[in-house]
């Protein structure tokens, strides 16, 4: 199995890959529950909680700056991708669209489906992250979370949240599914932050 899906990164690469992650051949789908199917007709991202409530469709998250983006994927369960291609909205782009209360530290991501991530307000805000709709020059499919996902490359990749469909800014943390659950609830890479103390894991 690890020589057919996965290879251990050599050493040169030890500056991209993670402590404990094995570099994937393809690119692993993960997803607990079914898949959603989400038309872009149909599609919409909403935004609320310490925030003024506002709903997007597909066509106002379209009519915003664009940029493609490569970028290297760590999932907690120890595979890497490097090299990801997508296109999508930066995130410092989209919350000019906005407006957030002083108050927000928090978010909790919303998805179709009904997962949810929390991700602090200072990890979401970084340069690098992104609204994915586009991987590998084809529209994002929805195995990958399509229409659209968020991409917050610098934590696991289950913050990424797939199919994603509304923001809640919230005043204080909340946990969302897979940290109510036993994972930790910032999740770094590099610092292994791949299960919660309060489980003892």
């Amino acid at each position: 199995m690890m020589g057919k899906f996965f290879q251990k990164p050599d050493a040169e690469l030890d500056d991209r890959v993670p402590p404990g992650q094995y570099l994937a051949k393809g690119f692993p789908v993960l997803t607990y529950g079914d898949t959603p199917t989400i038309s872009t007709e149909e599609w919409q991202f909403k935004v609320w909680g310490r925030a003024k409530e506002v709903t997007f469709s597909w066509a106002d998250f379209m009519a915003m700056p664009k940029h493609d983006f490569t970028i290297d994927f760590h999932c907690v369960t120890r595979w890497s991708k490097l090299d990801v291609r997508w296109r999508g909205i930066k995130v410092t782009d989209f919350m000019k669209s906005i407006e957030v209360e002083p108050e927000a530290v928090h978010i909790m991501e919303h998805c179709y489906g009904g997962y949810t991530t929390n991700i602090s307000l200072e990890d979401f805000l970084r340069e690098e992250n992104f609204f994915a709709y586009r991987l590998s020059d084809n529209p994002l499919p929805p195995e990958h979370g399509g229409p659209m996902r968020l991409v917050v490359p610098h934590l696991y990749a289950w913050k990424s949240a797939k199919w994603i469909n509304g923001l809640e800014f919230l005043d204080e943390e909340q946990l969302g599914f897979w940290e109510r659950n036993g994972y930790h609830t910032r999740g770094e890479p590099w610092a292994e932050e791949r299960y919660s103390d309060r489980f003892g894991l």
